[in-house]
């Protein structure tokens, strides 16, 4: 239905969710005085309006997005007091178990897909779930609520763009407050009339009087019935404003306590119910009664979180990962060789898990009509369409983002970034999103992706395109960082990782896409989770992974000549580690090289260096080596980029440099 029916229930439940919204937001405001409510805490006092009005034109299986002044709209959207009153606490009865706390209100059963406290990281979000449902011709809309300083933010426009590119049901609420943190509009945009530049993406943008909650409903009922019917995403702003300072802990030095009052005045319940009352559509008994009603909800959601148990210490490392994951595939007899290049490899890998299973699909820059920039993907727009090898922007935040909400919907996204160093415009959401929803919500959402990108230098690509980033990735809790070196392990993991209920990223080396070797026709999934000892050995244990592995077996090679035998791992895993096998190796061998693509200071070697010497320091008859890359800008002359990389000579060196190896 388009239009409001106020009739009297209506008109009741609209008031009661605002003054059950401006209730709320008092207590906080009270018990952060008494210490019971720590961290940031923003309050959403003055913009009432909003959340009750667009969460009236829902239905329950429509998806929200929010930010992190989200109390409103996880109120207006059905959470209880208690569960949301329960997480400021920290509180394990909260709605995120106590772990998301002010800023990270999750709700799987009211499809709330929590706050955000990164400005405007919940719009990719929002776009993959949009993307996700329509996919899967599903009917939901999804709402994104953000603030006027999202509008400044590279993720809003990307956002926009993927939204409107691919006609998805998203209704973009700009709450307007007029300030973000402590900047005004007026000082910080060129241009303050939002609506156009909306507009500017094709899509339907309109303003509204954000303090009045019949026109915000009657609104959001009209644009969300357009979606529902196939116009794709609608921008509306909600013009309002926050009668309580940005957070906590803002003294407010930047507006005049004249401008609060005036917008007071003009506060959102105030307005409705003297309207209400005006004209008879409520009587005072009733607001009495909504009011006792409402305090009597607070008064009890308060002392129960008084008497709510906290987490115990013990459940710590609970919810960073999936607690049960799939069984490691089972190895089959294979099948006599063919020739292959670890590049056919990727593409068969891809090929087949497209073929598998509806619910993956590939998207990324340049992977449909160009066939990606290595020519992984040559050929499988054709085979397979372009909803299913789906061209993106250079937009690698929007995209990776939409990625994400397209996993939380039940798809199996393949994001491919072009280069790792591209992966850099992204990070925000791999770190901020993908690797920390399962922890937020308490293990409530998981985040089914897979993210594949090259990395490595060799091809002369100079500073910016020659990046070993792996330990960035492998520093993150909440991702599964694999490296395939070989043409098994290029077939295998992508198989094994889309089965996998968290993010997991491939990094495959840009030196290899051209290796040539022979390869079982039946090869298949692969364990993503333990590393390899390619190569058996006495003497020294060689720690390597992708294209470093194969100077790293030249290297070994070279030295059995002289009587040194070393033995090979293949890390493949980058994150977890596969401690068991490293350490089984070097407790035999006594020694341990480990040859990195990345600089030394603060590599992953560096970590795999320190555990080896946490748990074999009885073991060792040496210190343990390191070979990495130069600690300088990967130079573009061959002679120097080649200089700057670890290479089989380096290796030997560092080998034969280790107190009692054989000469």
């Amino acid at each position: 239905m388009t239009k409001v029916k106020l009739d009297h229930a209506h008109v009741g439940n609209l008031l009661r969710g605002m003054i059950r919204i401006r209730r709320f937001e008092e207590k906080c405001y009270e018990l952060y005085t008494q210490e019971k409510i720590r961290g940031f805490l923003h309050l959403y006092d003055g913009e009432d309006a909003v959340a009750v009005g667009i969460a009236a034109a829902l239905e329950p299986r429509d998806r929200v997005v929010s930010t992190y002044r989200e109390h409103g709209h996880a109120l207006a959207r059905g959470m209880s007091m208690e569960s949301a009153l329960a997480e400021m606490y920290g509180k394990a009865t909260g709605c995120s178990g106590g772990r998301g706390g002010s800023m990270h209100l999750f709700a799987a059963e009211t499809n709330l897909y929590g706050g955000n406290a990164i400005v405007g990281g919940g719009l990719p979000l929002a776009v993959g779930l949009a993307l996700g449902d329509k996919l899967q011709a599903q009917d939901q809309v999804t709402v994104c609520f953000f603030g006027d300083g999202a509008l400044a933010e590279g993720e809003f426009h990307e956002a926009m763009n993927l939204a409107a590119l691919w006609k998805l049901p998203v209704l973009f609420v700009l709450e307007n407050n007029l300030y973000a943190m402590g900047t005004a509009v007026a000082r910080v945009q060129a241009n303050p009339d939002f609506t156009p530049r909306a507009a500017s993406y094709g899509m339907p943008a309109e303003s509204v009087d954000g303090n009045d909650v019949v026109a915000v409903e009657a609104a959001a009922r009209r644009l969300v019935e357009a979606m529902r019917a196939g116009s794709g995403p609608q921008f509306l702003e909600c013009q309002t404003y926050r009668t309580r300072p940005h957070s906590m802990f803002d003294a407010e030095k930047y507006r005049d306590k004249a401008e609060v009052a005036e917008w007071r005045k003009r506060a959102p319940i105030t307005r409705f119910q003297s309207w209400l009352l005006d004209n008879n559509l409520l009587h005072q008994a009733e607001v009495d009664a909504i009011e006792a009603e409402v305090e009597a909800q607070l008064r009890n959601a308060v002392a129960a979180c008084e008497q709510a148990p906290l987490e115990p210490v013990e459940d710590l490392l609970r919810h960073v990962v999936a607690e049960t994951r799939p069984a490691p595939p089972d190895p089959v007899a294979p099948t006599p060789p063919v020739d292959s290049t670890y590049r056919e490899c990727c593409r068969q890998a891809i090929t087949e898990a497209l073929l598998r299973d509806d619910r993956v699909f590939m998207m990324g820059e340049d992977i449909g009509a160009y066939g990606g920039c290595y020519a992984v993907s040559l050929g499988l727009l054709k085979e397979f369409g372009p909803e299913r090898i789906r061209d993106t922007p250079l937009s690698e935040s929007g995209f990776t983002g939409a990625g994400i909400g397209a996993a939380l919907v039940g798809m199996r996204p393949i994001v491919e970034i072009m280069t790792v160093n591209f992966s850099l415009l992204a990070l925000d959401q791999i770190l901020n999103t993908a690797a920390t929803i399962r922890h937020m919500s308490a293990g409530q959402f998981g985040v089914p992706l897979v993210i594949r990108m090259a990395t490595g230098a060799g091809r002369q690509l100079a500073a910016q395109h020659s990046h070993s980033l792996e330990a960035f990735f492998a520093h993150i809790p909440g991702l599964r960082v694999v490296a395939p070196a070989t043409l098994e392990d290029a077939r295998g993991m992508l198989a094994t990782a889309l089965e996998d209920p968290d993010p997991v990223i491939i990094l495959e080396h840009v030196m290899l896409y051209n290796m040539a070797g022979k390869i079982a026709a039946n090869a298949g999934a692969v364990d993503i989770d333990r590393a390899v000892i390619r190569r058996s050995g006495r003497d020294v244990t060689l720690i390597a992974w992708p294209y470093s592995l194969w100077k790293v077996l030249e290297a070994a090679e070279a030295l059995a000549k002289d009587g040194i035998e070393a033995e090979v791992i293949d890390l493949r895993s980058l994150r977890p580690l596969d401690d068991a096998t490293i350490m089984a190796s070097v407790a035999r061998t006594r020694r341990a090289v480990i040859v990195d693509e990345g600089w030394r200071t603060g590599s992953l070697s560096a970590e795999i260096a320190a555990r080896v010497q946490e748990n074999c320091f009885f073991h060792l008859d040496a210190p343990v080596a390191r070979v990495c890359s130069a600690e300088v800008p990967v130079p573009y002359p061959k002679h120097l980029e080649t200089a700057a990389l670890p290479q089989v000579a380096d290796i030997i060196a560092a080998v034969k440099a280790l107190p009692g190896v054989k000469p």
